[in-house]
């Protein structure tokens, strides 16, 4: 979940998507952090990625973290407010493939249904806001059946 601030390290992650300069500091980090993930029965990397910043990692290794505001990426755990600003969408926050595809063909729906709405509304300065996402009831769903798909996040 995204609260406003980029720089806020208290936040809740969401590891997919990266954007890192190469140096010792950041294979630092990925270095602990993959040892970490193979050593950490029953969390998945994201959770052990979070245990570190949390256990304060990032001041340790004096690195500079921003987190993606989610008005420009959006995704399932948390969709932008403005559906004009959006510059990709993270099948986040399901538990399986299937789900994931199903709400992905809601977001192409949803994406081709705003692309017609503006073409029509292009002189009126109609807000984006106002559009609304398709819920993602795959994902949201496929946490309430057992897991046998696959991929989790």
């Amino acid at each position: 979940m995204f609260f406003g601030d980029p720089w806020n390290v208290s936040q809740l992650i969401n590891t997919g998507f990266y954007y890192i300069r190469s140096n010792n500091k950041t294979i630092a980090l990925f270095d602990r952090w993959y040892t970490s993930k193979d050593n950490a029965t029953g969390l998945k990397e994201q959770d052990v990625l979070l245990n570190l910043i949390r256990g304060g990692i990032v001041d340790e290794l004096g690195l500079r973290v921003r987190f993606l505001d989610t008005l420009y990426f959006s995704g399932f755990c948390q969709d932008s407010k403005d559906f004009g600003q959006v510059s990709t969408v993270h099948a986040n926050c399901c538990r399986s493939i299937v789900a994931k595809v199903k709400d992905l063909k809601a977001v192409l729906g949803d994406w081709k249904r705003f692309k017609k709405f503006m073409s029509h509304k292009k002189s009126s300065g109609t807000s984006t806001r106002s559009f609304q996402w398709t819920g993602h009831f795959g994902c949201l769903n496929s946490w309430a059946v057992p897991n046998n798909s696959g991929s989790n996040s």
